[in-house]
Formats: C-alpha cells, sequence, structure tokens
C-alpha cells in the first residue's frame, strides 16, 4: 500500500503539459496580482521584470490553458494592466517556457471598489473598501479577465443586481439599513456569462470571485454574500425568472446551454468558514459534474486554512466525460517548486473533448 501511494502521489505531482489533440483546457487562477494602491498594478508590471508575474505567466505558460479565467488582477480604465500582462509577460518566454497568446480577451468592471455614497457598514463614516459596493481599496481591485484563444460571443455580466433583489435571499436586515439594502448588488465582482465558440459548438463560461466568508461578526454578512453569490451561479444558470443582466436582457444561460463554471469561490466543501452547504449548491446540481481534480496535495487548491478546495472548473454533465483534470501545485523537489510561491491559490484545469481545439505550438 504504501509503495501504491507513493506512486500516486508522484503521478499525480508530475509537472503538467497543454491539454491533449482535439481538447480544451479550462482553467481559473487566482494570481493575486493586485495592490492597495491605484495604479500600483500596473507599474510594477511596466517593463516585464516584476518577479511575482513573471512566475505567473511561467505556470501558464506551462500549462497552457485554451480558456482562462485569471483571478486578482487589478483592473484599470484602460485595461492597462491585463494589456502589460500580455505583452511582457506571456508573450515572453519565462525560464525556458515556451510564449502563450490569447487574442480574445474580456476584462469586465468590478464592483470592488465602487463607492456607494452610503455607511453600508454602520461605522458612521461614509468611504472606505467596506463601503464599496464590493470590498476594494480603490475600483477595480480584485477584479478578474477572462483569456481565450478561441473566439468569445457577446458576455453578460450581472454586476448590478441588488442583493435584496434576489428571492429567499440570506441579506441580514439587522446589519445593512435600509439605505445600504438599496445600493448593494449580490455580486462582490460581476457574474460573468460569455459564450466561448469551439469546433465542437458553442460552451458558456460562468465566471464569479465571491466575497470571503470571514472579517465579519456573528450576523455573518460576508459568508451570508458569499453563499447568496453562488447560489446566483445556480441562478444563471437554471434561468431564474427574476433575473435581469446589466444590459437589460431577462434571464440567464438558454436552456440546456453546455457551461463550464470558473472561479475561486471561497467555499471548501467541508471545512473552511463558509456557510453549511454553499458550494453543495453547485457541487451536488444534476446539471453539473465534478471532475474532483487533484495534486499531490488532494484536491486542495489554496495553501491557507490548513489546505482548502476554493477554486473551481466545473462542466455541465451534458459536455461529457472530461479527458483529464488537475491542481498545478507541483510541491516540493520538482523542478518547478518554486512557482507555488506565486500566489496563495493553484491553478486549476480541466481538459474536455470538444472538436476543433487550437493548434498548440
Amino acid at each position: 500500500m504504501r509503495l501504491v501511494a507513493i506512486l500516486l502521489v508522484a503521478i499525480l505531482a508530475e509537472p503538467l503539459s497543454a491539454a491533449e489533440p482535439g481538447a480544451v483546457r479550462f482553467a481559473t487562477f487566482n494570481a493575486a496580482l493586485n495592490a492597495p494602491e491605484a495604479g500600483a498594478l500596473v507599474a510594477r508590471l511596466d517593463g516585464g521584470g516584476d518577479a511575482q508575474a513573471r512566475q505567473v505567466a511561467e505556470i501558464i505558460q506551462r500549462v497552457r490553458p485554451d480558456v482562462l479565467l485569471l483571478q486578482e488582477l487589478d483592473r484599470d480604465a484602460a485595461g492597462r494592466s491585463l494589456a502589460l500582462f500580455l505583452a511582457a509577460y506571456l508573450a515572453v518566454s519565462q525560464n525556458g517556457a515556451a510564449p502563450i497568446d490569447y487574442p480574445h480577451t474580456f476584462y469586465p468592471p468590478s464592483n470592488t471598489g465602487v463607492p456607494t455614497g452610503i455607511d453600508i457598514d454602520g461605522d458612521g463614516a461614509v468611504g472606505g473598501p467596506n463601503d464599496a459596493r464590493g470590498f476594494g481599496r480603490h475600483e477595480g481591485h480584485y477584479a478578474f479577465a477572462l483569456l481565450s484563444r478561441l473566439p468569445l460571443g457577446t458576455p453578460r455580466t450581472y454586476a448590478n443586481l441588488l442583493w435584496r433583489d434576489m428571492p429567499g435571499n440570506l441579506m441580514p436586515a439587522s446589519y445593512y439599513s435600509p439605505q445600504a439594502q438599496a445600493v448593494l448588488p449580490v455580486s462582490s465582482k460581476t457574474h460573468l456569462a460569455v459564450p466561448v465558440e469551439t469546433g465542437g459548438g458553442r460552451v458558456w463560461v460562468l465566471a464569479a470571485h465571491p466575497t470571503p466568508p470571514v472579517f465579519d461578526d456573528a450576523r455573518d454578512w460576508n459568508g451570508r454574500r458569499n453563499s447568496d453569490e453562488i447560489r446566483l451561479l445556480v441562478d444563471i444558470i437554471e434561468g431564474a425568472d427574476y433575473l435581469a443582466d446589466d444590459a437589460g436582457l431577462a434571464g440567464g444561460l438558454p436552456p440546456g446551454a453546455r457551461f463550464v463554471v470558473m472561479g475561486d469561490l471561497n467555499a471548501d466543501p467541508e471545512r473552511g468558514d463558509s456557510r453549511p452547504g454553499a458550494i453543495a449548491q453547485l457541487l451536488a446540481h444534476l446539471a453539473i459534474a465534478d471532475p474532483l481534480p487533484r495534486s499531490s496535495h488532494g484536491t486542495a487548491t489554496a495553501e491557507f486554512g490548513g489546505g482548502l478546495r476554493v477554486d473551481y472548473v466545473l462542466p455541465s454533465a451534458n459536455l461529457g466525460a472530461p479527458l483529464a483534470s488537475g491542481v498545478a501545485w507541483y510541491g516540493e523537489g520538482h523542478p518547478q517548486a518554486a512557482l507555488d510561491a506565486a500566489s496563495d491559490h493553484r491553478l486549476v484545469y480541466v481538459d474536455l473533448s470538444l472538436a476543433g481545439a487550437p493548434t498548440r505550438p
């Protein structure tokens, strides 16, 4: 048994390579490329010399996702942080890894750091990260971008849906004043639904980054919001009647749509501080197949909390069985072990059998 366990760990911990021909690799990665001051990330990325960004880029170059949700990439109004990361890091070989190009991107505005003009947290003062539409020290803090080697269709976002307008919501009236309830959206960043046009047909990416279920008190306002942000993903999948996207289009995904849910959802199935059953709303859903990606650290995708599973790539059941899945957690003794320091999260990927996968260098 011990020999089998050693062999299993060795197999799981092998350095990751590109997907097989005919497969499309979907991945999510909370890269922790953020800074507390507006413009600071752009300044860091300029010139291509930022050590952390080079590690993040090397991980992406080695795993080579075809569709990548890159989370915690601070967004500036001009989108310069993404442009710099694409041109000065991903398009440049990092430590011998082959460059990678993502010609199709979508970088939606984030609720983080956007002022509400309301004393959301009830501390008697207006302003600061706790009084924003989503926690953030500047507009675009902790934003996310979708990068794709395949064409993207018209995106839909659900950033403006008020939390109070979600039927059966968990919003604690004991914490939020009527004025706060009138401006606070359910989505702390945004919820994104965008079609990816593959050779095997359209596949929707459904992406979000719910607020961490911590930094609150017994009223659990962050835990409640986290759970309802996960529920919003379910409601978009099911096309709930109350939904309208930011362009005013009613509903969610088309009936029977094939999709992949991706993101740092800040909820572990068994441990951590999320509300009981929060992530089960997705994992137990009949329309979703959970491939349980693994590494030598099991199903954990983040190093905090003793190793929690909080990052997910969840394909719809109608996409068929995944060809492969994994967590890019290299571990001690591997040639790429130093890359584990790039973020406190790990890249998670799932390979799906779809005709027309892009040609890979």
